[in-house]
């Protein structure tokens, strides 16, 4: 069973593993596919109309297998590796060790927030973007520039105390733990870290910024959270509703796959916070 653990943890074999993995899905151009799938279905989701990913219930259920199957494709490279989560709350600052040059790398230049340290810096050779940018084909970021500070636990404990997953208008007005969590309402968390990070993470092609597998594993574990503090509650809309994806709607662009199918991570994976009896 894969374990995900906290990136702060990670030895560093684990961590040039999981470098070396991610650079070949980009030497493969097998990468950019997830890039360019984020990019359009962020594109193309709306308040209106049919949603998918975002601002919508099916927000977790989409990343999760999102995540899922780009996990698949660092493992069939080395099956050993897994998704890490980066968890922002505790690992607040530029300075942590998330931004080192074995790592994510973590400089960059003032007038432009190019990364120039690191396994993803475009000077390495290794890492040129190609989907969803301008004539910039390097990594950059800003960090604490656009926002200066990262969602704290308090930030956090706050949200997962909502009882109910979402509510109509079931898009980015809605009240309930989906939409907080996203970041359109309340105390802002997922949206807020993006915008921490800056760079090619404000985008709709976030994921050109690796930082972004991390980022969201941490929140598809905060979701893992919430189901055990509520364990009555669940994903809604339960029943058939116009335009929105139900509990068992099928998830486009998988068509296999439904948010009842997705519910429970321990079918895929444990964290590194779980043992036995005991959950996070």
């Amino acid at each position: 069973m894969t374990v995900r653990k906290n990136q702060a943890t990670l030895t560093p074999d684990e961590k040039s593993a999981f470098v070396n993995a991610v650079l070949e899905l980009k030497r493969t151009g097998i990468y950019d596919r997830y890039v360019n799938a984020h990019n359009w279905y962020l594109l193309n989701d709306s308040d209106f109309g049919d949603r998918t990913g975002h601002r919508s219930p099916s927000f977790l259920p989409w990343h999760r297998r999102f995540l899922l199957d780009f996990e698949a494709a660092l493992q069939r490279i080395d099956k050993n590796v897994s998704l890490p989560y980066w968890d922002w709350t505790a690992d607040r600052t530029a300075n942590s060790s998330l931004w080192g040059s074995d790592f994510m790398g973590g400089t960059r230049r003032g007038r432009d927030g190019q990364v120039l340290d690191g396994p993803f810096a475009f000077q390495g050779g290794k890492w040129a973007l190609t989907v969803g940018v301008d004539r910039r084909t390097y990594l950059r970021r800003g960090l604490g520039s656009g926002t200066p500070q990262l969602p704290t636990r308090a930030d956090v404990d706050s949200v997962i105390a909502l009882p109910v997953y979402d509510s109509a208008p079931w898009n980015s007005a809605s009240n309930g733990f989906r939409n907080a969590l996203e970041g359109w309402r309340g105390v802002n968390l997922h949206n807020r870290v993006h915008v921490w990070v800056g760079g090619q993470m404000t985008s709709a092609a976030s994921p050109n910024d690796p930082v972004f597998w991390l980022h969201h594993a941490f929140i598809d574990k905060l979701w893992a959270e919430w189901q055990v503090k509520h364990p009555k509650s669940g994903y809604l809309p339960a029943v058939r509703t116009a335009n929105v994806v139900d509990l068992r709607s099928v998830l486009s662009p998988w068509n296999n796959v439904t948010p009842a199918d997705l519910l429970d991570h321990h079918r895929f994976y444990t964290f590194d916070t779980e043992s036995g009896g005991q959950r996070f």
